[in-house]
Order: C-alpha cells, then structure tokens, then sequence
C-alpha cells in the first residue's frame, strides 16, 4: 500500500542516516551522550540590542563544549580547504543556477540572506537599505561563491565584488553566467589563505553557508579576518551543532525530504555560535548582530528569527 510504503522507506532514510559510518554526518556511536540521546538542556537567551536572541540548544556532548573553548588555539592545519568538500560541490557545478536541481534550497535561503547582508553593510556603513544603489563603492569578498548565486544580487546593489572559489569548475559557471547576465565581478579559483597572503583586503568579508564545510574554522576566520579592513565588517551564516539540526538539517532535509543530496552536510562540522564567535574574537573581530534563520512550512519562505538552534548568522566589525 502506498501509505505503508511511504512509511517504510521513511523509517529506512532515518536509519541511514543514523548508519552512515566511520567520518559521517552523525557518528553519535562514540559521543558521551549516545546512550539515550538525552534532550539537551536549553541556554538562556542573551541581550543584543533591541532583541532577545536564542542561542539555541547547548552542543549535544561535553566534548563539544570543551571544542567552543579551546578551538581557536588549536591550529592543526596549514590550509583551510576540505578537498572532499571541494570535490563534492565540484562535481555539482552545472547545477547552481538550476533553481529545481539539488541547489534549489539554497536559492529559496538567498534572498533572507541578501537582505540581511545589505542591511547589516547599510547600517554599518551608513547607508540607505532602500536604494537601489546603496552597496555602491563598498569592495565585498563572497569567499566559497560556488556559482555565483549571492555575488550577483550584491553586485546589483553596487558592490565592487570579489568571488572566489578553491573549486575552479564552480568558477567558470559562475564567470558564464555573469557574462549572460551583463554583470561585473572578478571571479578566482582560489582559496582565503591566498587572498590574504596576497594582501587583499575589503570593506566586508562574506562566508556564507561555507564555514561548516572548511578544514580549520579558527584558521579559515583568522585568514578571513585578515583580509578585513579596519572599520570593516565579517559576515558568517553557518548552521549549528545540536540535536535540533540533526534532525531537521540532516535526517529531514537530505534523508527523508531530500531537498539537499545525501552527504552535503556532516553534523560533526557544523559549529556553534559560541565557537565562531569565539574564532572571530581571536581574530580581532567584534560581534555586533546575531540572528536564526527558519523555515516557514506554510509560506515556503526562510526568515530572519530569534532562534539559532539551526540556521543562524553573524555579524562582527574590526574596530582597528
């Protein structure tokens, strides 16, 4: 019967998901909290500004909490690039721009994150988020562009955009479609250690969907933050490690409702927003704006929240 078979393969995805085995999304076999899978307690809401923002769940292990701790000192790697990740979405490259194909969610998560971006630069900068031009003269990084999807809005609004990529079949897709479209951004196959070797700098730093997928998260935000301007701006989305973005971001959105392709996300490399706001203080950076991002079912639309458990963003300035 369709139903029971609906069910089936349901129950069969979850279990996969819970199976994936040695380096997978969820290898919680070996976690301290495995035995039960208790909830995790919740974390008092912090004061930023005008809002209450939730920071969410607290990490699912103990192990993961001593990680928030000490992660920005532990610098293990000379380079920020995961290859496997580069080979993954590498492989994805003719698919960024098709709006149905395996990129689809991220182009329904784009505009919520557009619009944070112009007005986080807007208000920094001092500008008027209303006017068409109102990034205009302001040198952006979109770091780990893939297709190009977010540098091009951001150069409508008047960026001067840098998108830069360690996958080089990400950057021709992204250098031919904005010669289709008419529009001007300098695209490089390249990675943040280079950019920042090479002493570029910028107004503001975009890592967009990215840091989950990076080697380093300490030495990927330092590099970053390097290529920060004084008086400049970083702007990170990411998602957050707890049992909550487990269940929605893993399980939901690539075992049973398949919006993602199997294996675009391992929940033991997302990071919480104590971790990077910690990597970011390291890194002479100072947090200003934080904010959760949600999915509304019923609108089929991604907005701006004051709950982190899952998608979340932030924002932080170099003060000198």
């Amino acid at each position: 019967m369709p139903g029971i078979d609906l069910a089936l393969d349901v129950a069969a995805n979850i279990a996969d998901a819970f199976d994936i085995g040695d380096g997978g999304a969820a290898e919680l076999h070996n976690k301290a909290c495995h035995a039960g899978l208790q909830t995790p307690e919740p974390v008092l809401a912090v004061q930023k500004g005008a809002y209450t923002y939730r920071r969410g769940c607290r990490p699912a292990t103990a192990e993961s909490q001593d990680r928030a701790r000490t992660m920005p000192s532990q610098t293990v790697h000379s380079s920020t690039v995961d290859r496997a990740e580069v080979d993954q979405f590498e492989r994805l490259a003719e698919t960024w721009w098709d709006e149905r194909g395996p990129m689809a969610t991220l182009h329904k998560f784009n505009p919520v994150r557009l619009g944070y971006i112009r007005d986080q630069a807007a208000l920094h900068f001092g500008r008027d988020p209303k006017q068409a031009g109102c990034l205009s003269g302001l040198r952006m990084l979109d770091i780990g562009c893939g297709g190009g999807i977010l540098s091009e809005p951001l150069a409508r609004l008047g960026a001067v955009m840098v998108g830069a990529d360690p996958a080089q079949a990400n950057i021709e897709v992204a250098r031919r479609h904005a010669a289709q479209s008419g529009v001007s951004i300098d695209y490089r196959a390249t990675t943040a250690e280079a950019l920042a070797d090479a002493g570029e700098r910028f107004d503001v730093v975009l890592a967009m969907e990215v840091v989950e997928h990076v080697a380093d998260v300490a030495l990927f935000v330092a590099r970053c933050a390097e290529m920060v301007r004084p008086g400049g701006m970083m702007i990170a989305a990411t998602l957050n490690r707890t049992l909550k973005s487990f269940a929605l971001a893993i399980v939901g959105a690539e075992y049973v409702l398949r919006w993602l392709p199997r294996g675009t996300h391992r929940w033991d490399k997302f990071v919480t927003p104590e971790e990077l706001e910690t990597a970011m203080r390291h890194a002479d950076l100072r947090l200003v704006d934080e904010r959760g991002v949600v999915y509304n079912l019923f609108r089929d639309v991604w907005l701006l929240s004051d709950d982190m458990d899952v998608n979340y963003m932030l924002t932080a300035v170099k003060d000198r």
